[in-house]
């Protein structure tokens, strides 16, 4: 009798996207979002779901990261800079591994990005029909900031959270007298 193969490890890493990853980045964000289409307008799949074109356009606007599993495409999140701050868009895992920690790795990648920029909040918008969603990003600092209206965003409501940092201020802003 021989014994059964051990179990291997699975080798998770997040990296900076490329091009080249476009076209795998589209298909994570097809799969994730697909779980709730019944749930969005056809205009806010849309919206959520972009083709490989458009997010190859996006690798000017910010950076996009991807998580791999042994190798493979898994997951993603993306940031551009708004007037209000750093915005969060495309968090997508892919639904046959979610849970295991992905999506939190993704957003350490952000959290550090976010920790040496010279923004002072970062933000983003989901829904509450995205199991387990809002806790995550509750998990990583983020408050809820306000309910969004069906009509601000494609017919699908949702919420605005967010995370802000301190910025360090010179005594001199503080008000202090130098000695």
């Amino acid at each position: 009798m021989s014994r059964p193969e051990a179990k291997r490890a699975l080798e998770l890493s997040i990296r900076l996207a490329n091009r080249g990853d476009s076209e795998a980045i589209a298909d994570v964000l097809l799969a994730a979002f697909s779980l709730n289409r019944a749930q969005y307008t056809p205009e806010a799949f849309v919206v959520v779901t972009p083709v490989a074109a458009e997010i190859e356009t996006r690798f000017v606007e910010g950076p996009i990261w991807v998580a791999e599993l042994d190798g493979v495409i898994v997951g993603t999140v993306s940031l551009t800079t708004e007037p209000e701050g750093l915005y969060i868009r495309s968090m997508a895992v892919r639904p046959e591994v979610q849970g295991i920690g992905i999506g939190h790795k993704l957003l350490d990648a952000v959290d550090d990005f976010f920790s040496r920029s010279k923004m002072d909040r970062i933000f983003l918008y989901t829904t509450y029909f995205v199991t387990g969603a809002k806790e995550m990003y509750e998990k990583h600092g983020f408050k809820w900031v306000r309910d969004t209206t069906a009509e601000e965003w494609y017919g699908t409501p949702g919420l605005e959270m967010d995370k802000r940092i301190e910025q360090p201020q010179s005594s001199q802003n503080r008000g202090e007298n130098a000695l």
